[in-house]
């Protein structure tokens, strides 16, 4: 395909070359924009149609390589259609492809065809929260032994500085065990999918983690990430589930990496 002499270099009030060019790329609806001509200025229909398929397939591609459990819990057959129609409904806003998708969980959730898995959609949002995790900051995570230096009657209020990957994912589904038994190759296997689960997602170093998180403990790791006073964070974790075990949590947690350093209760 030629770029025309009277698109190249637009500005000011006209619309961009890649403006007019693009808008067609993901609808197959509509038709080749006019100004594109091919060799001795015919019309380049077939062109068009080409790099338009190769648009979707590199996004639908991008896709699977962002949502691999997803992939294969529903089949190629089932991903495409869905990766497809998200293509067409949310474009890229973003040149990094590892940026594409981060809705596609709601998606899912809101797409009909998926309706008999409703816990598919929070597998992806675990696999959007591991591919986050992978790509967040580098940090060290806080060691067990600073809490030694807190004075018992500051604990209360201490706030923990959330790790840039840690992240908590909440599910009324086994999404966790579901997510866990497809991310490789295997033999599948029998999953009781209406057991809620709840994940803590973590990077320490470099390899992500993905945590089953017990009863009391997404709320618990949740409101610790988000800034909560410790004390906050524990009444609430025992209001959901009162035989909640404080020590042990706290502690797995520090283990995952989850904290980067402790501000105390006079916010030094």
């Amino acid at each position: 395909m030629q770029r025309p002499e009277h698109a190249r270099g637009e500005a000011g009030g006209g619309l961009t070359y890649a403006a007019r060019f693009s808008p067609g790329l993901l609808d197959p609806l509509q038709p080749t924009p006019a100004f594109v001509s091919g060799p001795g200025g015919k019309r380049a229909d077939k062109r068009y149609n080409v790099y338009r398929n190769n648009v979707t397939v590199s996004l639908i591609e991008a896709l699977g390589a962002v949502f691999p459990a997803v992939r294969r819990i529903t089949g190629e057959d089932f991903f495409r259609a869905v990766a497809r129609a998200y293509v067409r409904a949310r474009p890229p806003s973003s040149p990094l492809l590892f940026e594409y998708g981060r809705d596609f969980p709601d998606f899912i959730a809101a797409w009909d065809h998926a309706a008999p898995a409703p816990w598919l959609a929070d597998v992806a949002r675990l696999e959007r929260a591991w591919l986050d995790a992978y790509h967040a900051a580098d940090a060290a995570p806080l060691e067990a032994q600073a809490l030694a230096a807190v004075p018992a009657e500051r604990l209360a209020d201490i706030v923990f500085v959330a790790h840039p990957a840690a992240r908590v994912v909440r599910s009324p589904f086994a999404a966790v065990t579901i997510f866990a038994a497809h991310r490789q190759e295997g033999q599948a296997q029998t999953i009781d999918a209406g057991t809620p689960e709840d994940a803590l997602v973590t990077r320490p170093g470099l390899t992500v983690a993905v945590r089953h998180l017990p009863a009391g403990g997404a709320v618990f790791a949740a409101r610790l990430l988000a800034g909560a006073p410790f004390a906050t964070a524990a009444s609430e974790a025992l209001a959901e589930a009162p035989g909640f075990d404080l020590a042990a949590n706290l502690a797995g947690l520090l283990a995952a990496g989850a904290f980067t350093s402790i501000i105390a209760g006079d916010g030094r």
